[in-house]
């Protein structure tokens, strides 16, 4: 199996005179977080398994600036953001594919005014295009008539408008999809936006991500399905806190695909 995660860089590429299908921008939480390395393994096997050509950048990436840019440092997020656009301008990178909204958002809509002009997909999206193509099969599984619901991140639903995608992976697994009452264009964030993740959260009466995962308690869900790393770490703390983990799991999109098949 270590054979076949083999994630080969960008570096390697040029030295070899080749470009892939796409790039992985892997994020922060994708390279660092123990959680989230989880996604970034269940991704990088359903790419595999689509057959898709594609490359990191490995220790050329840095992070993309959003936490700086949000807790106000416009400066720190330029310098961040202009390192990052030289190497993939160097690369001449066309397409980037990730599974962090933040890291989405960023370089979709931050980027192009600082020289960093890319087509920018949301793992999601991505994988649903695969499945358009035919190139991924996504099949119930062991997740088959399971009652799921999806939390959407604030930077894929509604600050970029994509709230399908991610459900079309869902109902493509034959689970119980069930809606929050506040979904879609009324969702409510978890609580990490804004660079919340970083620090603890003001006194008040009571943690964004409880009110967030008692809405998601509410339609009495087996698994809470996310699209972005932070969302799983405040809705994971959010069920513990709640003492709900040995009955409701939380799993990336990514994550509940791969572990359906298998891979």
């Amino acid at each position: 199996m270590a054979e076949a995660l083999k994630v080969p860089t960008m570096a390697e590429y040029m030295a070899q005179g080749k470009k892939p299908e796409v790039l992985f921008w892997v994020g922060c939480a994708g390279s660092f977080d123990d959680r989230a390395k989880k996604i970034t393994k269940a991704f990088v096997k359903l790419l595999h398994n689509a057959k898709v050509d594609f490359a990191v950048l490995g220790t050329e990436e840095s992070c993309t600036g959003d936490p700086a840019k949000r807790a106000g440092n416009e400066f720190l997020f330029q310098m961040q953001a202009v390192t990052n656009i030289e190497v993939l301008n160097g690369y001449e990178i066309k397409k980037i594919v990730t599974a962090c909204p933040h890291c989405f958002n960023t370089i979709k809509n931050e980027y192009p005014g600082l020289g960093g002009n890319y087509e920018v997909l949301h793992h999601t999206q991505f994988l649903k295009s695969l499945l358009a193509e035919g190139r991924l099969k996504v099949e119930g599984g062991k997740f088959k008539g399971k009652r799921i619901t999806f939390h959407d991140p604030c930077y894929l639903g509604r600050g970029n408008g994509e709230y399908e995608a991610p459900r079309d992976l869902l109902r493509k697994l034959e689970v119980e999809l069930l809606e929050m009452r506040n979904c879609k264009e009324k969702g409510m964030c978890c609580g990490a936006g804004g660079a919340q993740m970083f620090k603890e959260p003001e006194p008040g009466n009571k943690d964004v991500n409880i009110e967030r995962t008692e809405q998601a308690m509410e339609v009495k869900p087996e698994v809470i399905a996310a699209g972005c790393p932070f969302c799983n770490t405040m809705m994971t703390d959010g069920v513990k806190g709640k003492n709900k983990e040995d009955s409701v799991e939380v799993m990336d999109v990514a994550e509940l695909i791969a572990n359906a098949q298998d891979l």
